[in-house]
């Protein structure tokens, strides 16, 4: 992470690409950044690539459209304390961190007030107690930003004290690090998620075939060779996966992963 590219005129020099490019990105204070990675899969010298229209700024970005709003997902009036959002009666999200492996344009938190919903770990204490106080709660799923941001060692603390509420079942973590950078699916990571007494579910996200090469598809066999179940939330964009083929090779490429 630490060696992403954030700078628009770099991406444009690595990739080939035409300068213009760079000069028209409108960042809107959601500035790029990529990791290397990824980048490596992007074809060098098309504007029109799947996986660069996903990462790079553009003008359209500012263009006002009516009905447009900054909070799609009606997740301000989800939120039910700090960093916990509720729109389902058994489950429960945790906002763990506003950090991320990438910044996807299409990112509907890009504006998520963070700094007030995103409690740090010696913060986690009250969103505990909260989900511990209603036994109705059987799923917390880990959410951000990206939890998988977080060091292996500060989210198997936070798993065991979920683990200790009675009531709770499952622990679902959506993270895209793994398509990002795949190298974060390590042992401690299997380990964490596996060594609890929660049943642990794994949530990606692949919008295109081509963001699945054979470094993710070990990082996916992994999870799914330790028992832990693998789903795939996909984001339907125009120009990068509207098309029926692309969707059926993107499913065929998945399903090569278990």
């Amino acid at each position: 992470m630490a060696d992403s590219v954030r700078s628009p005129a770099e991406l444009c020099r690595l990739l080939g690409l035409d300068p213009a490019l760079a000069a028209a990105a409108a960042t809107d204070g959601f500035p790029l950044l990529v990791p290397r990675p990824y980048l490596a899969r992007i074809q060098p010298g098309d504007p029109a690539d799947p996986l660069l229209l996903q990462i790079l700024p553009t003008a359209a970005e500012t263009v006002v459209a009516p009905g447009y709003s900054t909070d799609p997902l009606g997740e301000a009036e989800a939120c039910c304390g700090p960093g916990l959002l509720r729109k389902y009666q058994s489950r429960i999200l945790m906002v763990t961190t506003g950090a991320c492996a990438v910044h996807c344009r299409f990112c509907f938190r890009r504006h998520f007030p963070y700094s007030d919903g995103a409690p740090a770990t010696d913060a986690w204490n009250s969103a505990l107690q909260k989900i511990a106080a209603d036994p109705s709660i059987h799923e917390v799923i880990l959410s951000g930003g990206d939890p998988l941001t977080l060091p292996d060692s500060e989210l198997a603390q936070l798993a065991q004290r979920l683990a200790e509420i009675p009531h709770l079942r499952r622990l679902r973590v959506h993270s895209r690090l793994p398509v990002m950078i795949p190298q974060r699916v390590t042992g401690k990571l299997i380990s964490w998620l596996r060594g609890g007494r929660l049943s642990p579910v794994m949530v990606v996200q692949v919008n295109h075939p081509a963001e699945i090469d054979p470094s993710v598809a070990r990082a996916f066999g992994r999870l799914i060779d330790a028992g832990i179940p693998l789903l795939n939330q996909s984001v339907l964009l125009r120009g990068v996966n509207d098309r029926a083929d692309v969707l059926a090779e993107l499913c065929e490429r998945l399903s090569t992963c278990v």
